[in-house]
């Protein structure tokens, strides 16, 4: 690793490398499948709607897997999603299931957090390796492994915050008032999370006096990817 000098990354930079990196996937899985199914909804009724939704992601993935472009994560989570919500959803003609499914993931998804807290194992510290090489003794760093802690224990409170949410919002709203204000919640919570897992990881890295090395996405060695926030579905 290379000492921190004055050409590291502002944290608008990172910022911006962040929504470059991950801003397209997230609208092809999340917000254009949340759009189409809402038009859908008024014009065509919920039968409708859970087939534009439901085409639009298949067709996504089938796009890229024609054409050998790379399938994003975050992709393969929403078909997977939106397919099971929508077979629960129809065999139990239920739309308050499609839309509480997801809280129940998001439920899950904390605990996993939680409980990696609890065995000393935090779960971003393994997402951070997949997304970014870091040696065995920068994640030893006792700063290091703390970040590593937080930060899973902020994604794990993103996760009950969303699920609490989505929850209250469900039963207290219509189905056309909650799709658009779930949407903007979820969007917002998880724009605050980035924030803050991006200034928390850049105070770590100058402290530590890491600087990342040179590439396409100059990001710290320590910013651990966003997570795939199937939380945002619709």
């Amino acid at each position: 690793m290379l000492a921190v000098h004055q050409g590291e990354p502002s944290k608008l930079a990172i910022f911006a490398m962040v929504a470059r990196r991950s801003g397209p996937h997230l609208v092809e899985a999340t917000i254009v499948p949340a759009v189409l199914f809402y038009a859908s909804l008024l014009t065509a009724g919920l039968g409708a709607a859970y087939m534009a939704a439901l085409s639009w992601s298949y067709a996504a993935l089938a796009r890229r897997v024609v054409r050998h472009d790379p399938v994003p994560a975050i992709l393969v989570i929403g078909v997977i999603g939106i397919t099971v919500r929508t077979l629960v959803a129809v065999v139990s003609r239920s739309s308050f299931l499609y839309f509480f499914q997801p809280v129940l993931g998001s439920v899950a998804m904390g605990c996993v957090f939680l409980v990696s807290v609890a065995v000393r194992r935090p779960l971003i510290a393994t997402l951070a390796h997949e997304f970014w090489p870091i040696s065995p003794e920068v994640a030893a760093r006792p700063r290091v492994v703390r970040l590593f802690r937080r930060l899973t224990l902020l994604w794990a409170g993103v996760s009950l915050a969303s699920a609490a949410l989505t929850t209250g919002l469900l039963v207290s709203l219509p189905l056309g008032a909650f799709l658009a204000v779930k949407q903007l919640s979820g969007l917002g919570l998880t724009a605050v999370a980035v924030c803050l897992t991006v200034s928390m990881s850049l105070r770590t890295a100058r402290r530590e006096g890491l600087h990342a090395r040179p590439s396409p996405l100059p990001l710290p060695a320590v910013l651990p990817e966003p997570l795939p926030y199937e939380q945002l579905a619709f």
